[in-house]
């Protein structure tokens, strides 16, 4: 999960200083295309099995529509009209949106604890949102985080091998971007520079690629309160990278809506932490 995060906070930076070169939806469609060309090569060297059955298919098509055409094109286009730090907190809002949801659909129980984190997380985004006024990137920054949410959920329900469900996902999320980017955006004015080409490269491999196969990996096998709880370190990466590199300064509104969302999101993994080492200490004792 560490990789992970920084993984993903670090595409925040790139994404943003691409975005100079490319527009918003072509270079989504061009992060999942490419994602997915390199899964799907991947999988065929490994010869994993293609998913079988209109359900699974029906699923891998709705998981790409929400979590790749909708997220990915939300989250660039609200980098579009936000700063690096402000957008990388509200698109990975997850932790606090998915908790209700675990405890609905697969009976994860919610303490006092994890309802009050939410609580307060709740105020940061609208800390962190309403500055910006509605109909901004802060907007569809949190498209992005709920996009994301609903796609986490999906691939729980899908029983296929996770390697090719990640590959044609990104496939068909990244077609429906480019026929998106297509009508509204116009034929693709792209500047192909060497800076542009490896930031595509870091995004689509390393960022998509690489870190979803990892994620969806770990949300198959664990809570999903308690694993989306780890990507309060992706807002971290993002900021400090967009302090450090960019040079962006956060105002007060900003920076305390921050600091309450990752103080809420700390909670809800804390107490998987202690219960861990608590198990620990009894192993031991025995």
């Amino acid at each position: 999960m560490l990789w992970i995060t920084f993984a993903w906070g670090s595409c925040f930076l790139a994404i943003s200083i691409g975005l100079k070169d490319a527009p918003p939806l072509w270079f989504a469609a061009l992060r999942a295309l490419m994602a997915g060309g390199a899964l799907l090569l991947a999988a065929g060297l490994r010869r994993e099995p293609t998913p079988r059955g209109i359900r699974a298919w029906i699923l891998i098509t709705v998981m790409g529509i929400v979590n790749v055409a909708v997220a990915f094109g939300a989250m660039f286009g609200g980098l579009a009209g936000l700063s690096t730090g402000t957008a990388s907190v509200l698109a990975n809002a997850q932790p606090l949106l998915i908790v209700l949801p675990a405890w609905w659909i697969y009976k994860e129980r919610l303490s006092a604890r994890t309802l009050a984190a939410m609580g307060t997380g709740f105020a940061g985004l609208l800390a962190v949102a309403l500055p910006s006024g509605t109909g901004t990137g802060a907007w569809l920054s949190l498209t992005a985080a709920l996009a994301i949410t609903a796609g986490t959920l999906i691939s729980r329900q899908l029983k296929a091998d996770i390697l090719p469900v990640i590959a044609w996902h990104f496939v068909i999320g990244g077609a429906a971007l480019a026929l998106t980017a297509g009508l509204t955006e116009g034929a693709p004015a792209i500047n192909w520079s060497p800076e542009f080409i490896g930031i595509l490269l870091y995004v689509s491999l390393v960022g998509t690629a690489a870190a979803f196969l990892g994620w969806f990996t770990e949300v198959r096998h664990c809570r999903l309160d308690a694993v989306s709880a780890w990507t309060f370190l992706v807002p971290v990466f993002g900021i400090l990278l967009s302090m450090v590199v960019l040079g962006e300064r956060q105002n007060a509104w900003s920076l305390a809506g921050m600091v309450l969302v990752l103080v809420s999101m700390l909670v809800l993994v804390l107490p998987r932490r202690q219960a861990f080492l608590q198990r620990a200490e009894n192993c031991c004792g025995q």
